[in-house]
């Protein structure tokens, strides 16, 4: 099976924010992959499942808050019995790559990032792919205002084809593997710079 995990805050007051491009990612993903799919609750997340060439493919967006993502996920991957490290994908923002940028991994730290250090702790290990979405250094602002908020009108430009991009990227993945999405979708955009007003 795959697990294609999107990290983000439950609620409506999120909806929109940097911290929630892993879930809007996922939306988008499941839309496409399992268009017609319901979702459900389960695992502390909502959960769209669907099969694809005989494999299970399911996609995750943890309510349990960001920095606490790790027990919803490690709920699945024991329930599926399943090792993470060819079958787990974690899509999230990430402060220190410039707006639109994506880089994927197959194994790695946190690099800062709540979500992906929960993930990490539960699991034990890094040996997992994640998918990181550049949102732009904070500059001036606090970096918990700054990811909670919304995107500017200049980035939000970049961010629609970041996240069809980071769509096309996780199809990838899940179809050819790591190496084949790295090859294909790595890219990043060299001339952001640092917020000083959301």
């Amino acid at each position: 099976m795959k697990l294609i995990v999107g990290l983000g805050n439950p609620g409506s007051k999120y909806n929109g924010s940097r911290h929630n491009v892993g879930f809007d990612v996922v939306d988008r993903l499941a839309s496409k992959v399992a268009c017609g799919e319901p979702a459900k609750s389960k695992f502390d997340s909502v959960i769209v499942e669907t099969q694809q060439n005989g494999e299970k493919i399911l996609f995750m967006k943890p309510q349990t808050f960001m920095n606490r993502s790790g027990h919803a996920v490690k709920q699945a991957l024991t329930f599926f019995k399943t090792d993470p490290v060819d079958a787990l994908l974690v899509i999230v923002d990430d402060i220190h790559l410039p707006c639109g940028s994506l880089r994927l991994r197959n194994e790695g730290s946190a690099g800062g990032h709540n979500g992906l250090h929960d993930i990490t702790n539960h699991i034990g290990n890094g040996n997992w792919a994640r998918l990181r979405i550049g949102v732009d250094e904070p500059g001036n602002i606090p970096q918990a205002s700054y990811v909670l908020g919304r995107f500017t009108p200049e980035q939000q430009e970049y961010m629609e084809p970041a996240i069809e991009a980071a769509v096309a990227s996780s199809i990838t993945w899940i179809e050819s593997g790591a190496e084949a999405a790295m090859n294909q979708f790595n890219q990043k955009r060299e001339t952001a710079q640092p917020n000083e007003d959301n």
